[in-house]
């Protein structure tokens, strides 16, 4: 989705671990610049503003301007790749694509589950997602923020496959077989202990040993 957003950025030249840290030390993050038929440009930006972008409901879906120092005209980019540390959860670099709006692309977009299901709600059930997004092929301007499926109506042992899906068939494409479940709803699992049995055996093991007493006899 496009948003009225424009990000700076400023050219770089450095490489390395040690420069990147620099960078990130000023609240910036290495990025690569590329496609739209121009050579790649590495550039640095702000982290927060990527941040922002992430966090927002079109997520790295969203579309929007990257103006280089360099004085060159903005370009319409998104998203495409991300590096993430694994740890801290701090972004590493960013991979922006250049965009050209009459020209397909292909995106990844999240799925939305819409309703609760009655095999959850009512019957205890559990839902067990299997795909979260799925990858799409449209004009940069028809990329929805997310793609519907409904599983309000699903009982224990239900579920819905792609062609379920809700989406403009018009203007999006999708790549993946309409056959492929998304989401079902599962029985819960329950797992019964057996009490344990005590046998005869066992019962003449543990009983309480039987006291004998044996008595003096005098001697006449």
């Amino acid at each position: 989705m496009i948003k009225d957003l424009t990000i700076k950025a400023s050219s770089r030249d450095g490489l390395g671990k040690g420069y990147a840290r620099r960078l990130r030390a000023q609240g910036l993050i290495p990025a690569s610049v590329y496609g739209g038929g121009q050579d790649a440009v590495p550039v640095a930006v702000n982290a927060r503003e990527i941040a922002g972008i992430l966090r927002s409901d079109t997520g790295r879906n969203t579309i929007f301007k990257l103006a280089v120092d360099s004085g060159a005209e903005p370009s319409t980019v998104i998203i495409k790749d991300l590096q993430v540390d694994p740890v801290k959860g701090r972004l590493l670099h960013a991979d922006l694509l250049r965009l050209n709006m009459d020209a397909v692309t292909r995106v990844n977009v999240s799925i939305e589950f819409a309703g609760e299901p009655v095999g959850v709600k009512l019957e205890g059930g559990i839902l067990d997602i299997q795909a979260r997004e799925v990858e799409i092929e449209c004009l940069p301007g028809d990329i929805p923020e997310h793609i519907q499926v409904d599983v309000s109506h699903l009982h224990i042992g239900d579920h819905v496959s792609a062609s379920d899906l809700i989406y403009d068939r018009e203007k999006v494409k999708l790549f993946i077989d309409e056959q492929q479940t998304i989401a079902g709803v599962l029985a819960p699992r329950l797992v019964e202990e057996a009490a344990p049995t005590v046998t005869e055996a066992e019962a003449a093991t543990t009983a309480e040993p039987e006291v004998i007493k044996k008595g003096k006899t005098e001697e006449e």
